[in-house]
């Protein structure tokens, strides 16, 4: 398995966050719904397998849930979709780049987090209410516990927290983008995915699905839902745009202004009357 050099992938990355921002609205929507899916599907794959778990177990209960989860990322980077955490990095780069307008940027992400969140609330009200698979049980108590310790963290936790979880979901993006081959690109997005669930970091599009699953079986309220979607998208955002996307064109994209001597400064004559002269020798 090889990969591309650091300094390729921020030039491809760059183009593909340029690429993302000029597609049509109608191929937005429909790969943001996508998108929104597949977390929710990797969501809710993540609490079938940890909720009857021993609680003997302690941890490893969230690190089996964590080796599970990043099948929607997967999906999403090799099958197709439009996830906002990954183009609040990509198309940020492009940004920096000057591929795109500001304008572009947050017109994509407004697209990307409605279409995501469409996706995700089908999933979590179709499979989860529904079909009952999030509605009842142990599978119920895993998903109100899980949603009420996002809800109860205050503002700048839950900001912190998305900050620390795009950091690491964004590198997933940047190792499936480096990577020459499906498995490598599997490999790539399944290790920082993994970290930032046992960290226990907020998603903003994995929360587009866990807490109005909990909300659709009588837990919690949409205003309490806002009030942790607001500080853990402008975390997504920074953690993203700031911490990998600014952090990799500064260091492989940004061409400094030249300082060297121009051609016409260096054809330019040097004066050679008197009083040119006293002001060099001086």
């Amino acid at each position: 398995m090889g990969a591309l050099k650091p300094a390729t992938v921020a030039e491809l990355t760059a183009d593909t966050g340029e690429h993302k921002a000029h597609n049509p609205a109608n191929v937005v929507l429909i790969l943001g719904f996508l998108a929104g899916a597949y977390i929710a599907l990797g969501y809710l794959l993540y609490i079938r397998v940890i909720a009857a778990a021993p609680e003997a177990w302690g941890s490893m209960n969230g690190l089996i849930g964590a080796l599970v989860f990043p099948i929607g990322l997967t999906l999403v980077l090799i099958a197709g979709g439009e996830l906002l955490t990954g183009n609040m990095m990509a198309l940020s780069l492009a940004r920096l780049a000057r591929k795109i307008t500001t304008r572009e940027l947050f017109w994509n992400l407004t697209l990307v987090t409605f279409s995501n969140f469409v996706g995700a609330v089908f999933v979590a009200y179709l499979f989860g209410h529904v079909l009952g698979l999030t509605g009842q049980g142990i599978y119920l108590d895993k998903v109100v516990d899980l949603a009420g310790h996002k809800i109860d963290e205050s503002f700048l936790q839950a900001f912190v927290s998305g900050i620390g979880c795009n950091w690491l979901v964004a590198l997933a993006v940047w190792l499936a983008y480096a990577a020459d081959s499906m498995s490598a690109k599997i490999v790539g997005i399944w290790i920082p995915t993994t970290a930032f669930v046992a960290l226990g970091f907020q998603h903003v599009v994995a929360n587009m699905f866990l807490i109005p699953a909990a909300i659709f079986e009588g837990h919690f309220t949409w205003g309490q839902y806002i009030m942790n979607f607001i500080p853990v998208w402008l975390g997504n955002l920074t953690g993203g745009a700031i911490f990998v996307a600014a952090a990799y064109y500064a260091v492989y994209l940004h061409k400094p202004a030249s300082t060297s001597v121009t051609k016409e400064e260096a054809e330019t004559p040097v004066s050679s009357s008197p009083a040119a002269m006293q002001s060099i020798t001086e």
